[in-house]
């Protein structure tokens, strides 16, 4: 059964990379601008190996763009990334941190936890995750842009070209087909070569290993790791199992317990050789879809590319990826924030995994009046904007199942008090009228 399921998986990978090789490998570079910022900003902090994480990350992909057959992504562990930058954490308690959750979402897939979340979680609230998910991303690369570019200089790197860059996006809306995410990472990588004027050495890859002490896991826990917990299992195993179905219908669909294993696997392995921890996410996911991936041919080509210039380079592209335009970057990660939130347009439609045929067969007839309707969008803006507000996708996920829970409890009393009312009308009827 596992046989026929990859050679079904190779045989899409193969078809669609030979139907639109150029698509592919521009889809595969969408994620870049969440990725290289993180990677360059943990190597300088000497946190995280950069050849390391290229190597690993670059198998981590391949794998699952084999086992899975969708451009499934591997991205940075924001939430710790972010403490590790904030706080200097050193490199074996950025380790720890990853490892913890790696080790929770093992138990959580184990246990079958990580399915009944998915089963029992309201689509409402899945969908307002990645709607707030997708906001974050453009209020992030907007604060970014505006902090650190400027209308003239340098002359490689500024509004001028984050202008120029915005208006090329549009374009591919009349030709989608133009391979947008590869010319942008070409033409950033001949700007920063113009920047530094320096070629990065070749540096063959050394391998270590290093181990957490106590000190290390006790501050990684409660520092970085209880923080990137939600996250992972909402954001980056939950949402994307939901929107692989909403933008790839046409392939299976992986469990939330098989996407879990897989995070939990990358981290038990890496982290231990100084890789940077790493999950999936939706946003990621978005973004190589926007780009042009539709196959796990994508993420294939691209843990190829990491796989070589980890082995060769190394450290030294650290100059070069550092220089790369933040204008470019900027662009590219709000394109994929956009697609991560439009896919909240479905979600009172049949492409609503609780609304559609499938559903309906199950559970009967879910037909939508228009108050249910809104109560819907209620909960979805509700997770999405605490989301957005606290920048914490756990916060956001509570008050959405509040949000939800409130709705049911109303609409539980109000069936309630028509069924007594109902029943009293009917025991007035049934009494003996008086001579």
């Amino acid at each position: 059964m596992a046989a026929n399921h990859l050679r079904a998986r190779w045989k899409h990978n193969m078809s669609t990379f030979r139907r639109q090789p150029l698509a592919e490998i521009s889809g595969s570079l969408g994620d870049l601008g969440t990725f290289l910022p993180i990677a360059i900003a943990l190597t300088e902090g000497h946190q995280i190996s950069l050849s390391t994480t290229l190597i690993f990350s670059g198998v981590y992909n391949i794998a699952t763009g084999i086992v899975f057959g969708i451009p499934l992504p591997v991205q940075p562990m924001k939430a710790i990334a972010a403490v590790a930058i904030l706080d200097s954490l050193s490199a074996t308690t950025l380790e720890a941190a990853g490892l913890f959750v790696s080790l929770c979402i093992l138990l959580f897939s184990t246990t079958g936890l990580l399915a009944w979340f998915t089963h029992h979680i309201p689509i409402p609230v899945v969908k307002g995750i990645q709607v707030g998910a997708g906001l974050s991303l453009i209020i992030a690369a907007g604060s970014k842009a505006t902090s650190s570019l400027t209308w003239l200089h340098p002359w490689s790197d500024n509004y001028i070209w984050l202008v120029v860059a915005f208006l090329s996006l549009l374009a591919t809306n009349i030709r989608p087909r133009i391979p947008y995410a590869l010319i942008v990472l070409l033409l950033g990588l001949v700007f920063a070569f113009i920047r530094t004027q320096r070629v990065p050495s070749v540096t063959p890859w050394r391998p270590y290993t290093q181990v957490p002490d106590g000190t290390a896991w006790r501050e990684g826990i409660l520092s970085a790791g209880l923080g990137q917990l939600p996250l992972t299992t909402l954001n980056s195993i939950i949402a994307v199992t939901h929107l692989s179905a909403d933008l790839l219908p046409e392939v299976p669909c992986p469990s939330s317990t098989a996407i879990g294993f897989s995070v939990a696997s990358m981290n038990l392995i890496g982290c231990w050789f100084g890789a940077m921890p790493a999950c999936h996410g939706s946003g990621g996911l978005a973004a190589q879809y926007r780009f042009g991936a539709r196959s796990g041919a994508s993420v294939i080509f691209l843990g190829l590319l990491k796989v070589v210039l980890g082995l060769l380079f190394g450290e030294s592209l650290t100059t070069l990826l550092h220089k790369f335009p933040t204008a470019f970057l900027t662009v590219m990660i709000i394109a994929a924030g956009l697609e991560l939130a439009s896919v909240g347009e479905s979600l009172n439609t049949e492409r609503a995994r609780d609304l559609g045929k499938g559903e309906n067969e199950r559970q009967g007839d879910n037909t939508l009046d228009q108050a249910g309707k809104k109560r819907r969008w209620s909960v979805m803006l509700v997770t999405t904007g605490v989301l957005v507000a606290f920048k914490n996708d756990g916060l956001g996920f509570a008050a959405g199942m509040l949000c939800h829970w409130s709705f049911s409890l109303e609409q539980y009393l109000t069936a309630r008090w028509s069924r007594e009312n109902a029943r009293h009308d009917t025991d007035r009827e049934r009494e003996p009228l008086l001579p």
